[in-house]
């Protein structure tokens, strides 16, 4: 088995929980914090999604899904083009609010399709090159790649939690 298989496998993995984690929820549970500090399954699928976005057309050159397919539009959220929810505080995951998880999947989906075609066209001497020099050490691609694998199924696990509690909340 090649790296790129592994990483395929477990952005696979990530699709399989965005998909569970959201499934039968409707717009009122997807939208629902617990407190108001805390974050609902809407704004997690949301903000994982678009740090891969983010990070996978980085460090492959390509252009962002939410702009390239009009996700940014579809989800018509009061926040900056570019924002991945990266230290957002309660007010702007309030602003992450959705009609249905539709949406979420969908544009999910978009991005997934997105770095599955950009993973498949990586080589073992891939990995190494060098993605981000703003970190000492500078990230390499396959570090890159593992920590939005990681950071995604660390959000769709919180995500699958949130939806058990609501679910539990609504027997």
């Amino acid at each position: 088995m090649h790296a790129k298989d592994i990483l395929i496998d477990g952005y696979g993995r990530i699709r399989e929980e965005v998909h569970a984690a959201v499934a039968g929820l409707d717009a009122d549970g997807l939208n629902h914090r617990p407190t108001p500090q805390a974050n609902s399954v809407a704004w997690l699928i949301w903000h994982l999604t678009r740090v891969q976005d983010d990070h996978v057309a980085d460090a492959f050159g390509l252009e962002q899904v939410w702009h390239a397919q009009g996700w940014e539009k579809l989800f018509g959220l009061d926040l900056p083009p570019h924002d991945t929810g990266y230290g957002h505080g309660p007010e702007q995951v309030a602003a992450v609010r959705v009609a249905g998880a539709n949406l979420l999947t969908g544009y999910y989906d978009a991005v997934h399709e997105q770095t599955l075609e950009a993973l498949a066209t990586v080589g073992a001497e891939d990995l190494e090159r060098i993605v981000d020099i703003r970190w000492d050490p500078p990230v390499s691609l396959g570090v890159r790649l593992v920590s939005v694998l990681a950071d995604d199924l660390e959000h769709a696990g919180q995500a699958a939690y949130l939806r058990g509690m609501i679910q539990s909340a609504e027997e």
